[in-house]
């Protein structure tokens, strides 16, 4: 019997992963602005995101909108519980994106529309790092709704999660810059790189450590026999990961540290699956518990299987198209 639950389950997980990364090195540009201090380069490094900024967040689209439809009991009690970090990250991705247009049209107060494109990338990436902890460290629920307080998203720990993603973004955008770009810039986005690598690695082992102690579900997961004996293979895999970005770094590599990056946070979110299945909403939601009917389920799939191949493709051709180096003085707008 085909379990079109779990079937979901995988799409939605699929697009928050592409939009995590996808939109990730955008974010991760606006954050690292106020570091790139000559013009040119600012323009050089908003000209290598410019054709594609916008089309990365369909995956943000799509995995919020698909929540709502296939899994309306997650959606209901999710949505309560991080309405005040959702709220700021909607209204971040926003000023970003205006603050991006203005920058190519408001020559006069252009340096305001930067701050702008700053602010907005850095509050849209904390916002998304303290849902995320905040959905970690467990949702109170009571019958089949969302039981806690208006504040229980903000803790210690889902700020630390925050911090961690804006400083994981850094990582992307800063490896997207040196295979992006030559020169001044590229040196700049590669000593970024180091830190923000080394600061990444760090948060993947704090937060991992920590969510053990937060929910009893974690440690019993990764630490249990037989699971501790075949899963210990993705920390491990994160320090040869971590290690060989270090080494692409030092040898100046173009390519192989953003694809590195991305390894990074691919593992990540794979610990992240380990740790939450089969709750969809931790720690007591399950999948199937949260799932709409079958017959739902099964009518949107149909759609899906039209339109995320649709994705994929224009998404993929806009890369090609786009592909290879961005120099100075060159522009999409």
């Amino acid at each position: 019997m085909i379990d079109f639950a779990l079937i979901w389950a995988g799409l939605i997980a699929f697009a928050v992963l592409a939009y995590i990364i996808l939109d990730g090195f955008d974010l991760g540009i606006g954050i690292m602005f106020p570091f790139i201090k000559s013009k040119e380069d600012k323009e050089t490094a908003m000209n290598t995101i410019a054709p594609i900024w916008d089309g990365n967040e369909t995956w943000l689209v799509l995995g919020g909108g698909g929540l709502y439809a296939v899994f309306p009991l997650a959606y209901s009690i999710i949505l309560p519980a991080l309405y005040m970090p959702i709220i700021l990250m909607l209204l971040g991705l926003i000023f970003r994106g205006v603050a991006f247009e203005f920058h190519w049209r408001a020559r006069k107060s252009q340096h305001l529309w930067d701050k702008g494109f700053a602010i907005g990338s850095l509050v849209a990436a904390l916002c998304q790092g303290i849902a995320l902890g905040a959905l970690v460290q467990g949702i109170t629920v009571e019958g089949r709704a969302y039981a806690g307080g208006w504040w229980d998203w903000l803790t210690p720990f889902s700020i630390t999660t925050g911090v961690a993603l804006v400083v994981g973004y850094v990582l992307l955008g800063s490896t997207w810059l040196n295979m992006k770009t030559t020169g001044h810039l590229q040196r700049l986005a590669r000593n970024i790189a180091k830190v923000s690598g080394t600061a990444t690695l760090g948060f993947i082992g704090l937060i991992s450590l920590w969510m053990v102690f937060i929910e009893q579900q974690y440690l019993h997961r990764w630490f249990d026999a037989p699971n501790i004996y075949y899963l210990f293979v993705v920390p491990v895999l994160v320090l040869t990961v971590g290690i060989s970005l270090f080494f692409a770094l030092k040898r100046e590599r173009d390519v192989s540290p953003f694809i590195l990056s991305i390894s990074l946070f691919l593992l990540s979110y794979i610990g992240l699956v380990i740790s939450f299945f089969p709750n969809l909403v931790p720690p007591s939601v399950s999948v199937w518990e949260a799932a709409a009917p079958d017959n739902s389920l099964k009518f949107l799939l149909v759609g899906a299987a039209f339109l995320i191949p649709i994705i994929l493709a224009y998404t993929t051709y806009a890369y090609w198209v786009f592909r290879g180096k961005v120099k100075e003085g060159e522009a999409y707008h």
